[in-house]
């Protein structure tokens, strides 16, 4: 019998992962005052095997730059001991663990936690976005004393490295065209892109070194910014830059699903050509089950596959897929509470009776 593609391993630069599939970052809202907490070992933990690729929650590289309720973050000494038993545990368990670091810009959410951003979020200033490119620097650098073995750049859903390339304002008149470091305006490609490429990225790289950074994007899809003609084209010459920095991996996005000729949903498989621009470990993400995973892998439209909803809900999903078993069913109405058991540590194990409702 021919080895499920999903399942056979794969060699990323220096890390030997057991297979492809890829715990995704997955926010949840449960790291109290932005520290990761115990319940956030266990979840991990409860997830983690050996050579299995984890990509953290995301954490913010500054206070201001957290912009929901919960998260952690990874700009203080205090933070970085907070995240120690956190990798440890996964690193006990054998697995790997990059940290996502973002910055949500103008995305945010109020203090409650509810779905309604009713409050404005601060405006962004030229002179501030300096200081922004060092804070991702100084919490690569945390990342790594945390024992985390990577970073991985969160430049997708309309957060504040993707907003650098997508039509937003954030603090200059003309709204069409991207903001430069020195206030100025240029319409071309290379400058959409070199706010990621160039300084962000860049920065991480210089600190943590290429092997131990991947970029995650969504090229069609930017959060509250609605996608444009020219996103791909944009999306692919960032794909482009960030390939001549030689970053570990690209992760991107599927665009939302479409019902297909019998109405079901589908993915639309757009990936294709950021694929063939970048030649390091490519991930992708959206919609994926084990049959798509599968797909994607023995067709080499994908190194990886990264799995968010199926793998919370799921702490075994890739013992699920080796034994074609049924899937525990997310509930959504706990995504982003603050229980730290329930919808959270609480999915059970291939065996366990008890199921989430």
């Amino acid at each position: 019998m021919e080895p499920t593609p999903l399942l056979t391993p794969y060699k990323m630069g220096k890390f030997n992962l057991a297979h492809r599939v890829v715990l995704a970052l997955v926010t949840r809202c449960r790291s109290f005052e932005n520290m990761a907490q115990p319940h956030n070992t266990l979840y991990y933990q409860q997830r983690a095997a050996p050579g299995v690729l984890h990509i953290a929650e995301a954490s913010a590289v500054s206070e201001t730059a957290a912009g929901y309720p919960r998260v952690p973050g990874l700009w203080s000494d205090e933070q970085v001991e907070a995240w120690k038993p956190v990798v440890d545990a996964v690193h006990a368990k054998g697995a790997l663990f990059f940290c996502q670091l973002w910055h949500t810009g103008r995305n945010h959410s109020p203090a409650t936690g509810t779905a309604e951003f009713d409050e404005a979020p601060p405006r962004l200033e030229t002179e501030d976005i300096p200081q922004m490119v060092m804070d991702f620097r100084v919490a690569a650098r945390n990342a790594i004393r945390a024992g985390f073995d990577g970073v991985e750049i969160h430049a997708a859903n309309g957060l504040l490295v993707n907003q650098f390339w997508w039509f937003l304002d954030i603090g200059r008149v003309d709204s069409t065209k991207p903001l430069r470091l020195d206030g100025s305006s240029s319409s071309s490609l290379e400058d959409r892109c070199r706010h990621l490429a160039a300084d962000v990225v860049a920065a991480v790289v210089d600190e943590v070194g290429a092997h131990r950074v991947g970029v995650r994007l969504s090229p069609f899809a930017g959060g509250d910014a609605d996608s444009t003609d020219a996103a791909e084209a944009h999306a692919l010459q960032l794909v482009r830059s960030i390939d001549k920095l030689g970053v570990l991996y690209c992760h991107v996005v599927e665009p939302k699903m479409r019902a297909d000729g019998d109405g079901k949903p589908a993915i639309p498989h757009r990936l294709s050509p950021f694929r063939q621009a970048f030649r390091g470990t490519f991930i992708v993400k959206g919609g994926y089950d084990r049959e798509e995973g599968d797909r994607a892998v023995s067709q080499g439209y994908a190194n990886l596959v990264s799995y968010g909803r199926l793998f919370l809900a799921n702490p075994d999903l890739p013992e699920r897929f080796r034994n074609k078993a049924e899937l525990n069913k997310y509930d959504r109405s706990t995504f982003y509470t603050a229980d730290p058991v329930v919808g959270y540590t609480d999915y059970p194990f291939l065996g366990q009776e008890t199921q989430v409702a």
